[in-house]
């Protein structure tokens, strides 16, 4: 194998698909996903490149920094694509240390480990941190994120990945250690864990089920097909410019309501259902604390530099992710269920 390559959250929504991107496009590299099955983990994901003889799944806690110099040694990667995080606002408003341990010490314990093993000869290696642009706070109506735009956390999540972003920089600064960042948008696609959003709504329009829309469903979001963004992290990972940040958007501004809507009239033409039947199971529910109004993604410098745009507008995205979600209801009904997570089990242990 030319290179190995270690991907934290590799069994999770964005992570998979970056997982997939790396194992068929470079069959030389030996590509190590590293992933805790937590809730959002589920190797169901990867059945279509499990098997595949550059890939390698290992089960381990990034917050475990033990078991994580122990992998490192193990498997001495060339380079490290970390997206493992805990990523749902609600859930950090919940349990806030949660997102601590994971998002900033896991990110630790990974940034120390790269750090040990490469011992300052840096030649071919690249520590690769994928963030969030939620860690740049809110927007008025006009108005977009930069990589230069300050840092203004208001959740319990957005706080823990701004602070690991910080961790990141200063490891660069200090130690010298080679890294990129890259802050993305809001994702969708096939095989997106149902709390969020579109998932959510998809699930619920099959079943008749209330669709929850916070507040007044003005909060605004950039909407970026989870495909596209593999394909940016891999551009950034191979090309990007050292020690710089990238951000990765979809060019695709819609409120919620109006997301809701679309998704609705969608669903209403691939079902069969009659137009506007899906639309009147929309709910307004009482807004979450610190619900930022509105973020949107400056990605002229990835696609100056880089050459990177996307290759689905949001309407032709939400088509072929409404259609995997009609094609995979099993998968569905499996994640919902949670039985999903005995897919491990049997898969690795026989059982």
């Amino acid at each position: 194998m030319s290179k190995t390559i270690l991907i934290t959250g590799g069994a999770g929504f964005i992570g998979s698909h970056v997982v997939r991107e790396f194992v068929l496009k470079y069959p030389s590299s030996h590509i190590i996903n590293l992933d805790a099955l937590t809730y959002a983990g589920n190797l169901e994901n990867l059945k279509d490149i499990e098997d595949k003889p550059n890939y390698t799944f290992v089960k381990a806690d990034i917050t475990d920094a033990a078991k994580i110099n122990s992998i490192f040694q193990e498997y001495q990667p060339d380079g490290i694509i970390h997206l493992a995080a805990e990523s749902h606002v609600d859930r950090s408003i919940t349990n806030p240390l949660e997102f601590v341990m994971t998002n900033v010490i896991g990110t630790v314990n990974l940034l120390n480990a790269a750090k040990d093993i490469w011992a300052d000869n840096y030649e071919g290696k690249r520590f690769h941190h994928v963030s969030t642009d939620e860690v740049y706070g809110t927007l008025g109506e006009t108005g977009l994120f930069t990589e230069e735009t300050s840092y203004d956390p208001h959740s319990p999540y957005s706080a823990s990945k701004a602070s690991s972003d910080h961790f990141v920089r200063a490891y660069a600064d200090t130690y010298g250690l080679p890294v990129v960042i890259t802050n993305c948008s809001n994702n969708y696609g096939p095989n997106h864990f149902p709390e969020k959003l579109i998932p959510l709504c998809i699930h619920n329009i099959i079943h008749k089920k209330p669709l929850p829309i916070y507040g007044d469903g003005k909060f605004t979001r950039d909407w970026l097909f989870v495909i596209d963004h593999a394909k940016a992290i891999d551009l950034v990972f191979h090309k990007g410019n050292l020690g710089e940040s990238y951000n990765v958007g979809g060019f695709n501004e819609w409120q919620n309501i109006d997301l809701v809507k679309e998704l609705c009239k969608q669903m209403d033409e691939k079902l069969g259902r009659a137009v506007g039947e899906s639309a009147q199971l929309i709910t307004f529910v009482k807004d979450r604390p610190g619900h930022d109004l509105r973020y949107a993604i400056d990605a002229s410098k990835i696609n100056t530099e880089l050459g990177y745009e996307p290759s689905v507008t949001f309407e032709q995205g939400l088509s072929k992710t409404i259609d995997w979600f009609l094609a995979n209801q099993d998968w569905l009904d499996n994640v919902t269920s949670g039985d999903y997570q005995s897919y491990y089990k049997k898969q690795y242990i026989g059982s």
